[in-house]
């Protein structure tokens, strides 16, 4: 599986709105996508709660996991990205 680490953009981190952002977006793309902090345990980034439990805050390193690099290049952008502006 590709990966890419990207730090958490979104202001107050991956609250219910980014988190709700992003998994929407894996869940359209229909593939498997995962979310870890560095050296936790992956999450289904398709679920905004699991997301959520992450506790990743702003600049906080995300490791982005997937076999289809297009939504793997998304969604680090999104967790990249400010989703609070």
């Amino acid at each position: 599986m590709a990966h890419a680490t990207v730090a958490v953009g979104s202001s107050i981190g991956l609250h219910a709105r980014p988190a709700n952002i992003i998994a929407e977006v894996v869940q359209a793309a229909g593939v498997p996508v995962t979310l870890s902090v560095v050296g936790g345990e992956p999450v289904d980034a398709g679920s905004a709660l699991m997301i959520m439990t992450l506790g990743a805050t702003q600049g906080t390193a995300v490791v982005v996991t997937s076999d289809d690099q297009v939504v793997l290049d998304k969604v680090a952008e999104l967790v990249a990205a400010d989703l609070d502006a």
